[in-house]
């Protein structure tokens, strides 16, 4: 179980990630960004070539050593300076009010305790700053949301902790934020594992 958790998982995880159709979608909320940006679950650091202009910096946090390493090959390619910083969402290491953008791109669904998690990308964000997201989650139809709840106590043991059924927009508001964008649309595929929430959300 060591093996495929430390070796194996990140690297499915990395090749689901590069799949061709999602990257209309990181592009659109990349580049959105601006300022100093903390970038949630960075992963291998596919994002990190997508910042433009109006970004200064780049702070890439993640929790796995493996994903991390990869990441930091593809900084090769960023046309902004990163810091990489090897934590957890949950407890972010940076000072409140520091951050002008937080970027998450499916990433919500695997993190343990994605309220509080949520709760600190808040503190670290400057009152006129903005969270800008693309994840799955819990479906707005209720038949999908059936075969979620169904399959996700199976499916988030065996794929690294990502669950089905996080209801993303009620976390996002639970932690203090403010919806000022959202948009949702299944991606080609079994409905239960591609319900998106797309936008843009402000610290109340």
């Amino acid at each position: 179980m060591g093996f495929y958790r430390d070796i194996v998982l990140p690297k499915l995880c990395d090749l689901t990630m590069r799949r061709k159709d999602l990257l209309p979608y990181r592009a659109r909320v990349i580049g959105a960004a601006e300022g100093r940006v903390l970038e949630i679950g960075a992963g291998s650091g596919l994002n990190l070539k997508l910042y433009g202009a109006g970004v200064t910096e780049v702070l890439a946090l993640e929790p796995d050593p493996e994903l991390l390493t990869m990441a930091e090959k593809n900084a090769k390619e960023a046309p902004r300076p990163v810091v990489f910083m090897e934590a957890s969402a949950e407890d972010i290491p940076l000072d409140g009010g520091s951050v002008d953008t937080v970027v998450t791109t499916w990433t919500l669904c695997t993190i343990p305790d994605s309220l509080r998690a949520l709760q600190e990308m808040k503190r670290v964000l400057k009152h006129q700053g903005s969270l800008l997201f693309i994840e799955h989650g819990q479906s707005l139809e209720q038949p999908v949301r059936k075969w979620q709840n169904r399959v996700d106590p199976v499916w988030s043991r065996i794929s690294g902790g990502c669950h089905l059924n996080r209801p993303i927009r009620s976390l996002i508001e639970q932690a203090g934020f403010r919806i000022e964008r959202l948009e949702h649309e299944y991606l080609p595929g079994p409905k239960m594992m591609g319900f998106l929430y797309e936008g843009r959300a402000l610290p109340r």
